[in-house]
C-alpha cells in the first residue's frame, strides 16, 4: 500500500491542474444546466465507485474538485491510493451541496479514472515480473502538464519513476550521439558541465556501443530495443559495474522475458501514454 499523497502535492501540485480543469469545464457561464434544475439550497450525497477491478489513485486529487468548488463539503476516501479495488468497490463518499456535485463530477472522474488506469497498468506489470528484482520504470512520454499526476500513478501502482524532466539527470541518446561524435566524446562533455550529484546514463542499441560506454564513467545503461536474448548477453558484459536499463517495445505480453534478461530496470512509455483509464462512475444518494 501506498500512504494517500501529500498535502503539499496537494496544495502547490495538484490544485492548480484541477483548477485549470474545472475552468475549461464551466467556462464563463458555469454549469447551466444543474443550475437551472437543481435549487441552491439543495444537498446530496454521493459515491465515487470503481467499474471495474483497479488499483487507485489520485482519490485526494479528485475530490479536490469538489472542495474547490466549495470548501464546506465533506469528502471521505474509503480505499487508499495503491490499495487493490473489486468492482463496484467504493473509493470515496461526498457530502454537501447537490449543485458542487453535479458540476464537479466529470473532472473528478476524469482525474481519478485516468490515474487509477495508470496505477492499474503498472500493477499488472510489477505482477508480470514477480518474483525477479527488476523494477518498472514510467519514461517522459506523458501528457503535457500532468506529468507529475501520472508519475504518481506509476508509484501507486508500484512502479518506480525515470527522470522528471531533462534538467534532473543525463540521458545521452541516438541523436545526441550523432551530434557529439562517439559515446566517449558525449559523456566527456556532460561530465565536464553537471555536477557530481547528477547521474549520467547513456542509451546503447548493440553490444559494441555497450562495450564503448563501459569504458566511460557512465552511471546507468539504456538497452534500446534489444532481443531478450541480447539483452542477457549485455547484462552479463556488465558484470553490475552500471546499472541496466531495457527500454523500447515493452508490452504486458513481452515483459517478463525482458526481466529474464537479468535488467536491473525496465521503463515503458505505454504506463503513462497509452494506459487505458479505470472505469469510475458517481451516483448520488439520498440527501443526508
Amino acid at each position: 500500500m501506498l500512504a494517500d499523497v501529500s498535502d503539499q502535492f496537494l496544495n502547490i501540485v495538484a490544485e492548480p491542474l484541477v483548477r485549470a480543469a474545472l475552468a475549461e469545464d464551466l467556462g464563463r457561464g458555469g454549469d447551466v444546466t444543474t443550475e437551472a434544475i437543481v435549487p441552491a439550497a439543495a444537498r446530496a450525497s454521493a459515491i465515487v465507485a470503481a467499474r471495474h477491478a483497479g488499483v487507485v489513485a489520485g482519490g485526494s486529487i479528485a475530490l479536490l474538485a469538489f472542495r474547490i468548488l466549495d470548501p464546506s463539503m465533506r469528502c471521505t476516501i474509503d480505499v487508499a491510493d495503491g490499495e487493490r479495488i473489486s468492482a463496484g468497490g467504493t473509493i470515496a463518499t461526498i457530502e454537501g451541496s447537490a449543485r458542487v456535485i453535479l458540476s464537479g463530477e466529470r473532472v473528478a472522474l476524469n482525474v481519478l479514472g485516468h490515474l487509477c488506469g495508470i496505477a492499474t497498468a503498472t500493477r499488472s506489470m510489477v505482477d508480470a515480473v514477480a518474483p525477479s528484482r527488476v523494477r518498472v520504470a514510467d519514461t517522459r512520454k506523458t501528457t503535457p502538464g500532468l506529468r507529475a499526476l501520472e508519475k504518481y500513478a506509476v508509484r501507486c501502482g508500484g512502479g518506480i519513476n525515470h527522470r522528471f524532466g531533462l534538467d534532473d539527470a543525463v540521458l545521452i541518446k541516438d541523436n545526441h550521439l550523432a551530434l557529439a561524435g562517439s559515446i566517449r566524446e558525449a559523456v566527456a562533455a556532460v561530465r565536464a558541465r553537471v555536477g557530481h550529484m547528477m547521474k549520467v546514463e547513456v542509451e546503447v542499441d548493440s553490444l559494441d556501443q555497450l562495450r564503448e560506454a563501459l569504458e566511460t564513467p557512465v552511471d546507468a545503461v539504456l538497452l534500446d530495443n534489444m532481443s531478450p536474448e541480447t539483452l542477457t548477453r549485455a547484462v552479463d558484459l556488465v558484470k553490475g559495474r552500471v546499472l541496466t536499463e531495457a527500454s523500447g517495445g515493452v508490452t504486458l505480453e513481452n515483459i517478463a522475458s525482458i526481466a529474464r534478461s537479468g535488467v536491473d530496470i525496465i521503463s515503458t512509455g505505454w504506463l503513462t501514454r497509452s494506459a487505458p483509464a479505470l472505469d469510475v462512475g458517481l451516483d448520488v444518494d439520498i440527501a443526508p
